[in-house]
């Protein structure tokens, strides 16, 4: 058994080897793409990761985890509706922080390189479907997007959907067309990530029932295969069942918060979602553009637009060409299964009545990038040199939109050394006393220098108005991060970390890490 289990792996590297050996030229640009979109993504990853509120509770989270055996049922609380996400990113996270010695950079770049093996699976995705020159347009252009970059160098749940996303959509293909059914149980697992790294992910079940189903159909016609699809599907669903288990497990213990707060979110939020058609199919072109305008064209509108009706033309006349059976017949599949992917996403959104912002788009990142690899390699293999030029402009354009716009480019925030050094001088400032603590900022808060003060056993103390007395300390630091310094007003704050305190003065304070820092104590009335 153990000698064919060798054999086997001898022969898939052997196939690895020779692929190599045949394709010497692809081979070498595969390997530059993605050693551009490692420099892209880990250069001075330390100062341009992004280190505030969410990231330092995260890593609290998990270093609890690791120190204290503190298990965690519960993930990220979600913007929006009052609900939590599955604590399964705290688990990813944990190797990561561990083998970086606690640090926060550990989990960037764990987040970097697994961006840096999407950029790999969308080639590879994309070859199998469309072949070779496709995918490395594909590849190159998710290599170099600003907007996928800074999502791929900092460690944030919804940071990882993208892999997990194409996982699925790639598993499913496996599923529909090869008839492999035991990529069920990786379907299982990718969508159950893809869920607990954001709630929008359920945009993906739709996508994901409709294949499952066409395969199921296609399927019942083998009478042989029936057990095994039915076998795995139900599998899948175990696995899933599984890996939400943690989450269930919390809401049964709290009266079942999460799934009232869902409840409200999709019945009763007409404010947030909206089912009248006529809006809906309002939003669609927007959403679609918006989207092709952030991930390919590196958020220049004006490109955006024309790009987007570009694809949209070059993707209803595939449909066309397919239903025609001319030519196409080797990638309908292909090209039908993306583009619907693509369209179920915009539907899904489009019922979403507030701002989508970057990260919703995560489960349906890599989608745009094949298709348009797909489209604009057709134009290349053509015969037309008409064809072939405009695909040479167009690449070339995107190309340098978005190497104009890369973030690297920008100055570093320098986050993370900033909670350092502040929390350091907090540490010097306390003399070894318990302290309070707490951020003034717009879109910040503790967490970040939390982390740093809990790691190094000081004696911090977060108020707890129901027992103010035990927990208030003789003095309050207070990080004002304004950069209007008239904003910062510590004594006065309305913030409930500052106002617990209760009646203070300034005692002293400094400017530290390009932020002020306050030391606040206890302003006893003259009897």
């Amino acid at each position: 058994m153990g000698k064919n289990k060798t054999g086997i792996v001898k022969d898939y590297f052997k196939s690895i080897v020779e692929w190599i050996d045949d394709n010497r030229f692809e081979f070498v640009i595969l390997i530059l793409i993605l050693l551009v979109g490692a420099f892209f993504r880990l250069y001075r990853i330390n100062e341009f990761m992004t280190f505030l509120g969410d990231e330092g509770r995260d890593v609290i989270v998990v270093r609890r985890l690791l120190v204290d055996r503190d298990l965690v049922f519960v993930g990220p609380g979600t913007s929006v509706g009052d609900m939590y996400l599955g604590p399964i990113y705290y688990y990813l996270m944990a190797p990561a922080l561990f083998l970086a010695n606690y640090s926060p950079v550990g989990p960037a770049v764990q987040i970097a390189l697994l961006g840096v093996i999407t950029i790999f699976f969308v080639w590879y995705v994309t070859r199998k479907w469309f072949g070779k020159t496709a995918s490395i347009i594909a590849s190159l252009l998710y290599a170099i997007s600003p907007v996928v970059i800074y999502y791929s160098r900092s460690s944030w749940n919804p940071n990882i959907m993208p892999f997990f996303a194409l996982l699925a959509a790639y598993s499913l293909w496996k599923i529909w067309r090869e008839d492999v059914w035991g990529w069920l149980l990786v379907l299982g697992v990718s969508f159950g990530v893809v869920l607990q790294s954001h709630y929008l992910g359920l945009i993906l079940f739709p996508f994901i029932l409709i294949y499952w189903l066409l395969a199921m159909v296609g399927v019942w016609r083998k009478k042989k295969k029936r057990p095994i699809a039915i076998k795995y599907s139900l599998f899948a669903f175990f696995i899933f069942v599984i890996l939400i288990f943690p989450l269930a497990l919390f809401d049964a213990k709290h009266n079942w918060r999460n799934i009232s707060s869902m409840r409200s979110f999709f019945v009763r939020r007409a404010d947030t979602l909206s089912l009248n058609l006529t809006q809906v199919v309002g939003k669609m072109w927007p959403i679609f553009v918006k989207m092709i305008t952030r991930l390919i064209t590196a958020t220049d509108e004006y490109f955006g637009r024309i790009f987007s009706v570009l694809i949209a033309f070059g993707a209803v006349g595939m449909l066309v060409k397919i239903v025609k059976n001319k030519d196409y017949k080797n990638k309908a599949y292909a090209y039908v299964f993306i583009i619907s992917w693509i369209v179920i996403s915009v539907i899904g959104l489009s019922l979403y009545r507030e701002e989508i912002y970057d990260h919703y788009l995560g489960f349906v990142f890599p989608a745009p990038f094949i298709l348009a690899g797909a489209l604009i390699g057709d134009l290349v293999t053509k015969k037309n040199i008409v064809g072939k030029l405009i695909a040479i402009l167009l690449v070339t354009s995107l190309v340098a939109v978005n190497l104009v716009n890369n973030p690297l480019k920008k100055t570093p925030n320098n986050q993370l050394n900033r909670s350092i050094t502040v929390s350091k001088k907090i540490v010097e400032e306390a003399g070894g006393d318990a302290f309070n603590f707490a951020v003034i900022a717009d879109e910040n808060y503790e967490g970040a220098y939390i982390y740093f003060l809990e790691a190094w056993d000081v004696p911090i103390v977060m108020i707890d108005p129901q027992r103010a007395d035990a927990s208030t300390a003789k003095q309050l630091f207070v990080v004002c991060e304004y950069e209007e310094r008239e904003q910062c007003q510590p004594t006065s704050n309305p913030k409930a970390q500052v106002a617990n305190f209760g009646w203070s003065k300034i005692e002293k304070q400094w400017e530290v890490g390009g932020v002020l820092l306050f030391r606040l104590v206890h302003n006893k009335p003259d009897r």
